[in-house]
């Protein structure tokens, strides 16, 4: 039998946050670096209205998603999580992107359960029906949403995520940190 119930975010938390920026420099004709990511809301980032932004993740987003970069050691981590612990991916994408989603996860031989693609940022309803023990999120909204609703939280840092955190949420900095957090845990809930 399998230990956690694990549900992972996919922009951002598997892959490079910051994936999407060649892209909207390209088209907006923008010099805009990582260190300039302050914020979750792309628009606010880039300095332009949220309609133009919205205009252009519809005409780039199936390119941009397909060719996103892995954070590193994701692979080796899920890998090893996967052989004790369900994997579900949460991720609030477009619906328009279930199948590149599943495709990109299945071509990266990333292991999971299953992927609930929700068009929305709302995971926690998603959450309660997975049991889910332990979230990992790079939104700092979401993980706030999250730890609120009871759910513990591995926020993985970035640029944009670094207001203060509660108790139900931990900071990691890479997915080395993820093992060790959830490690423990898994050996704290075999002792209750």
């Amino acid at each position: 039998m399998k230990k956690l119930n694990i549900c992972i975010d996919i922009d951002g938390t598997i892959t490079d946050p910051y994936y999407w920026l060649n892209y909207a420099n390209n088209y907006f004709n923008l010099k805009v670096s990582e260190e300039d990511i302050n914020s979750y809301e792309i628009s606010k980032v880039l300095g332009i209205e949220e309609k133009e932004y919205l205009k252009f993740y519809e005409e780039l987003k199936f390119d941009i998603h397909r060719k996103q970069e892995l954070r590193e050691d994701v692979k080796n981590v899920l890998n090893k999580l996967f052989k004790n612990n369900n994997i579900y991916f949460v991720t609030a994408r477009d619906k328009s992107l279930e199948l590149l989603t599943n495709l990109y996860l299945k071509q990266n031989k990333i292991p999971f359960d299953d992927v609930f693609v929700l068009g929305t940022h709302n995971k926690v309803p998603t959450a309660r029906n997975l049991n889910c023990d332990i979230f990992i999120e790079d939104s700092y909204d979401n993980a706030i949403e999250l730890s609120a609703s009871g759910f513990k939280v591995l926020l993985i840092d970035t640029n944009y995520n670094r207001d203060p955190i509660n108790n139900n949420i931990i900071r990691v900095y890479n997915w080395m940190e993820i093992l060790e957090n959830i490690n423990k845990m898994s050996k704290e809930k075999e002792v209750i």
